[in-house]
C-alpha cells in the first residue's frame, strides 16, 4: 500500500500524494538527462576536407617512376593469378607492411576467388592518379580487364616518396545503370 493513503489527514494524504509524484518526476528526469547520448568528440570528415587533403593529377604531372612501378607491380600481381608464379617484392619495390601481406597463401587465395567470378586476368587500364596531400603518396587507379565482363573491378596502387608500393588492393565496382 502506498504511503500516501495510509495518512488520515485529506491534506496531508494530498501533500504526500504531491511529494511522491515530485520525486518520481525528478528522479526520471535525472534518469532521461544522464542517459542523453553523447556527442562524439572528433568530426567526421567532411567532403571538402577530404577534397583538400587528396587531388586528381594529371599522368604528365607525375615522374615516370612511380608510373612504371605501379604499372608493373599492379600487372605483376595480377599475372600471378593467371601463371600461379607469384614473385616477391624486393625491399626497393614495396614497404615492409606489403610484402609482409603479399604472400603466397594470402594472394592465391584472392587469386582463386577473382578468378572464379571474372576469369583470367586479361589487363589493365589507368583511370586516374590522385596525390595525398598529406602522406605525399600517389595513389594509382585501374581498371581491370577479365575475360568475364559480368563484373568489374579495380585496382588501386599506392606509391610513397621512396617510390615504394604502400598499399595495393583491388575492389569489385558496381555497375552504373543505363
Amino acid at each position: 500500500m502506498p504511503f500516501f493513503i495510509l495518512v488520515q489527514n485529506p491534506m496531508k494524504r494530498i501533500i504526500s500524494f504531491c511529494y511522491v509524484l515530485f520525486l518520481v518526476c525528478f528522479v526520471s528526469s535525472i534518469t532521461l538527462v544522464s542517459c542523453k547520448s553523447k556527442k562524439s568528440i572528433a568530426e567526421k570528415p567532411t567532403t571538402k576536407t577530404f577534397e583538400k587533403a587528396i587531388k586528381l593529377v594529371k599522368p604528365e604531372e607525375v615522374e615516370e617512376v612511380k608510373k612504371d612501378r605501379a604499372y608493373d607491380i599492379g600487372k605483376r600481381l595480377l599475372e600471378s593469378c593467371n601463371t600461379s608464379r607469384f614473385k616477391t617484392f624486393n625491399n626497393t619495390e614495396a614497404t615492409d607492411k606489403v610484402r609482409q601481406n603479399a604472400t603466397r597463401e594470402k594472394i592465391s587465395a584472392i587469386c582463386k576467388k577473382i578468378n572464379q567470378r571474372n576469369g583470367r586476368f586479361l589487363n589493365i587500364n589507368l583511370i586516374d592518379i590522385s596525390f595525398n596531400k598529406k602522406t605525399k603518396e600517389h595513389i594509382f587507379r585501374y581498371s581491370i580487364g577479365y575475360e568475364k565482363k559480368l563484373y568489374k573491378r579495380e585496382l588501386f596502387v599506392t606509391i610513397n616518396t621512396l617510390n615504394q608500393v604502400s598499399a595495393i588492393s583491388t575492389k569489385e565496382v558496381s555497375s552504373k545503370p543505363l
